[in-house]
């Protein structure tokens, strides 16, 4: 019976796999509807933890204030010493905020996070949250979410491009469920996890969004997760004011970054066991809330008492300072939560905080403090995450009021421009960056980093020496099909350009300027950028955002050959083809040590080749497989005793060790597999 079943369940998933679209639905829903039941699970978690450590299921402020000082100390420090040994011993990825490790995932494992993530990340930022650790949940319910998403779609063998959708599913569920906010938790997922707004992979996030909040509004009811009071735009001239808080909101964030990783290097400098470090942190924690309980937690209760203008002005400035300083020492000493919620605090203290100034100064011309500390938590979330549209879109279904759009847009935009000036990188970003990942690596145009220049480039270049006459200028012109001409000296060394621009105002004049004008007059002010033939054409696409045109191609200062736009974009094309027809293959390779080339496009092919023995023990980067052999080791299948088959490992990255048994799916031209066969 049980065979039988099996059986059935095998032959239904690959009728539903061969329609991509209704597979796809299926899963994400799937996934929306667990991801949605892990947000609510999280949170009653989260309500029974703080029942076990604090008496109370959810408790206020008040009651914080009536508790012993000793109590306020040890919660903390017992929270943390127990949060450090669950992530030291059983998941490292569920230090910290969480959403930098999915983001790590997506760029550069194809999506793939180990299935115990998710138990890890539940239980360690749980129980940080509920004894007092100042995060928020939101980020651990990302993580949480993409995990289970990332683990559905191992489970079910999918390629790289559709597991990084089942990551995005995850995560968009989870925000949506938190927040009850589903346009939000897709934006989210498509904006800061993903990066693409790509229809292919927005459907299907949209699903897993509404189908989280379907499930929170199910178990938590349908209300929003604020207080949010009623807002009006009182005076056009109220915008002036948006625009300061925008201002300052970025400087806040900015600075929360800066202090944030400032902190955790502080206790990575530390050389102790490192759960004794997240044991101290919450003692730390502890002596803050002793004089300002306000930052134990996550903190919407606050939020919402600064929103309906119970706060004074200088208190709330206050809190920004000291929840900045809380949740830097709760990440930094090794705490598990996230940082969207103390972005929302912040932002909503320091919104309220200018909007009881400016309202004290022009009362009849502006709104209460509340609208201001609204209008704060979206400008400094947005200025925190560099995602704008997603700070925009959660305000604004928190509010579900339209006159609340235009000051939000105002100070999220203004509050992003600014940080981006001060700070490249976002508050997750940056982890990644100090880890010496660069997350623009996973975006497609990373598939023209290995195409040189010389490759591209076309050597017939069409020039003129600096001494040619208008008349010969324009014959060019007229002979050469680009928009643009290379003056050279007589050793072909390159002294500037011509582009049709120049051309064009001297042609009404051609006959009485033909003796007065040489080509070097001609030369226009546009700074050309130039490129050499050992770039990569990733280093073209570059150049081509703020330059259209023909692009010189420069050896040793002497011209050599001339990029156009047209042949990189349709190179780029080509590259996305073969990628994507490569990661198809993947899903479907067969379990056989060794396969024949199978033709994908121009001149590639995929085969299955045993790894070589020289090559056991060391790493792809380290063999330079690309660049000395000419092909991609796009798979590997590695041996698993007892297992049959082994296991299917896409997209190795450049630190796997190979070992033996392992098989490599390789691609690359007929020649390159057939020399890197012999070396097998």
């Amino acid at each position: 019976m049980l065979t039988r079943l099996t059986t059935l369940l095998r032959d239904l998933h690959d009728n539903l796999r061969r329609s991509e679209q209704v597979y796809m639905v299926i899963v994400s829903l799937v996934i929306g509807l667990l991801a949605g039941l892990c947000a609510v699970g999280f949170r009653l978690l989260i309500q029974s933890l703080n029942e076990l450590a604090w008496g109370e299921g959810q408790y206020t402020l008040e009651y914080i204030d009536q508790l012993p000082f000793w109590w306020k100390l040890l919660v903390p420090a017992t929270g943390g010493l127990i949060v450090g040994l669950i992530i030291h011993y059983f998941a490292r990825e569920a230090k910290g905020h969480g959403v930098p490790e999915v983001m790590e995932a997506v760029a550069l494992r194809g999506g793939r996070i180990r299935p115990r993530v998710v138990v890890a990340k539940m239980f360690a930022s749980g129980l940080s949250i509920a004894t007092g650790g100042s995060v928020g949940r939101e980020g651990p319910i990302v993580q949480i979410g993409s995990a289970l998403g990332s683990s559905i779609g191992q489970w079910l063998r999918v390629d790289e491009r559709r597991l990084r959708t089942l990551v995005g599913c995850g995560a968009a569920a989870g925000i949506a469920g938190t927040f009850n906010a589903p346009v939000a938790g897709a934006l989210f997922a498509v904006e800061i996890i993903l990066g693409d707004f790509g229809v292919a992979q927005f459907s299907p996030i949209v699903i897993a969004s509404v189908a989280g909040t379907v499930v929170s509004q199910h178990f938590l009811g349908d209300f929003p997760a604020f207080e949010v009071p009623p807002y009006e735009l009182v005076h056009v001239y109220e915008l002036g004011a948006y625009v300061v808080l925008g201002l300052l909101a970025a400087i806040v964030a900015v600075w929360f970054v800066r202090v944030l990783y400032a902190t955790e290097d502080y206790f990575d400098a530390i050389k102790l066991y490192p759960p004794f470090k997240t044991a101290i942190g919450g003692f730390v924690i502890g002596c803050i809330g002793l004089f300002v309980p306000h930052i134990f937690g996550v903190g919407y209760e606050a939020i919402n008492e600064a929103l309906n203008g119970n706060l004074g002005w200088a208190f709330m400035l206050l809190l920004v300072l000291v929840k900045i300083l809380a949740v830097s020492i709760t990440i930094g000493s090794g705490g598990s939560g996230g940082v969207f919620a103390p972005s929302l605090f912040i932002g909503a203290m320091l919104g309220g905080g200018v909007g009881s100034i400016v309202h004290s100064v022009w009362p009849a011309t502006t709104a209460g403090a509340g609208a201001y500390a609204l209008v704060g938590m979206g400008a400094v979330v947005a200025a925190g995450t560099h995602a704008p549209i997603t700070a925009i879109l959660i305000l604004f279904e928190l509010t579900a009021n339209y006159q609340i759009i235009l000051p939000l847009m105002v100070s999220c935009i203004i509050a992003t421009l600014l940080a981006t000036r001060l700070k490249e990188e976002s508050i997750y970003t940056l982890k990644l960056i100090r880890r010496g990942i660069d997350i623009h690596k996973g975006k497609a145009l990373n598939v023209l980093r290995h195409v040189l220049v010389r490759d591209q480039m076309r050597t017939d270049v069409r020039t003129v020496n600096r001494g040619d006459g208008l008349i010969d200028v324009l014959s060019a012109f007229i002979d050469h099909p680009g928009v643009t001409l290379f003056v050279v000296d007589a050793e072909r060394r390159l002294r500037g350009v011509i582009t049709s621009a120049e051309v064009r105002g001297v042609m009404d004049d051609a006959a009485t300027l033909e003796t007065l004008v040489v080509a070097q007059d001609l030369i226009g002010a546009t700074v050309v950028p130039s490129v050499s033939p050992d770039d990569s054409l990733a280093d073209v696409m570059r150049h081509l955002g703020s330059y259209r045109g023909e692009l010189p191609v420069v050896d040793e200062g002497r011209i050599v050959g001339v990029i156009w736009p047209e042949d990189v974009i349709e190179r780029y094309n080509t590259e996305i083809f073969k990628r994507d027809m490569a990661q198809e293959m993947v899903a479907a390779v067969s379990h056989g040590r060794h396969a024949e080339p199978i033709p994908t496009v121009e001149d590639a092919s995929v085969a299955e080749i045993p790894v070589p023995r020289d090559f056991i023990g060391r790493t792809i980067g380290a063999l330079d497989i690309r660049q000395r052999f000419g092909v991609s080791v796009l798979v590997v299948k590695q041996s698993e005793p007892g297992v049959e088959g082994g296991r299917l490992d896409a997209a190795p990255d450049a630190s796997y060790a190979f070992r033996d048994g392992d098989v490599l799916l390789v691609m690359g031209s007929n020649e390159s597999i057939r020399a890197f066969e012999v070396v097998g």
